[in-house]
């Protein structure tokens, strides 16, 4: 039996906590979790370092409250996703009934990479719908830009209120339609010099050889390596998916290689492609969802030229 603002509901409650100072937050958080052990229900903490001091010293004494590294849960959008839901499942399949989790966005992804994290708080509303997961994701109002705020209301169904109350985000959007929504994709910095390579129509094989003839520079060999792959897939993806031409362009700095891969079609159709792993075999599906994990940040946008997507490897800029 689910308990709290979920009582009676089935699938993912997903809410927003936008607090403007420490004791508001823990106005919210503390009875949140303090309400899942009371009711036996499995109960974490997914936040940063200072948030999650303050949470559990303000929580009572042996309180069993599992806490999780929130830079390690949140590092990419994808790897949240795949955590969560096989943390979700295997409690399912232990009989959890309910499972409540509060977590945050670390700072780095309040920035310039905010996008996709847009995309993953629309997403996880089906990605997590499954089960009975009842979640708060914290917001501080101080430190969040006005457009990262505008995101949060469109991608979460409620909001917990300071004042204990569970009210509906008038500005929610369908993830559906949030999903599909041309976003601007404003240049790296990089991207203002001409780029090192820039292939029109080139096999993966040959977008492969080219990265590696640019080097690694400042990566470590794991990431050059996944970005290899990512590059591979992308191109891979274009060729078999997307209407040519298919146009492979690559930077590379001290502490960062973007590369971008367009065509001129229209990108992939499924909303969830890169987020979600492709449960029917839907086109480029798989191939994005590998993209997704071996990058420090993907983005996409659709005009009338057609579809760009850009990866990131290594620090992506303002982070």
């Amino acid at each position: 039996m689910r308990t709290g603002a979920a009582a009676g509901r089935t699938g993912y409650l997903h809410e927003a906590l936008c607090y403007g100072s420490d004791e508001e937050l823990l106005a919210v958080v503390v009875p949140f979790l303090v309400g899942g052990v009371e009711a036996n229900e499995p109960t974490f903490v997914a936040l940063g370092e200072r948030t999650s001091n303050l949470v559990r010293a303000a929580l009572p004494a042996d309180t069993k409250v599992e806490f999780l590294s929130g830079g390690d849960v949140y590092g990419r959008p994808t790897a949240a996703i795949r955590m969560y839901r096989q943390l979700l499942a295997d409690l399912v399949a232990d009989g959890a009934t309910q499972i409540r989790i509060i977590g945050e966005v670390p700072p780095a992804g309040l920035g310039p990479t905010w996008d996709w994290w847009a995309r993953y708080e629309s997403a996880i509303n089906h990605a997590y719908d499954d089960w009975p997961l009842w979640s708060m994701c914290a917001y501080d109002t101080r430190t969040s830009a006005s457009g990262v705020l505008a995101d949060v209301a469109a991608t979460h169904p409620c909001f917990a209120t300071v004042d204990g109350r569970h009210v509906p985000s008038v500005d929610y959007v369908a993830p559906e339609t949030f999903l599909r929504q041309t976003r601007p994709m404003p240049p790296d910095p990089m991207q203002t010099v001409p780029p090192l390579v820039d292939l029109l129509g080139p096999t993966a094989a040959q977008a492969r050889a080219a990265v590696h003839q640019v080097g690694q520079g400042g990566l470590r060999d794991d990431e050059f390596d996944d970005f290899v792959v990512a590059v591979s897939e992308t191109v891979t993806n274009g060729l078999r998916h997307g209407r040519p031409p298919v146009r492979f362009r690559l930077w590379a700095g001290a502490d960062r290689i973007v590369a971008t891969v367009s065509d001129a079609g229209p990108g992939p159709l499924n909303p969830y492609a890169g987020l979600l792993p492709s449960a029917n075999g839907a086109p480029g599906g798989l191939g994005l969802w590998i993209t997704h994990q071996s990058c420090n940040h993907v983005t996409y946008h659709r005009d009338d030229q057609g579809f760009t997507l850009r990866l990131t490897a290594g620090r992506p800029p303002g982070v």
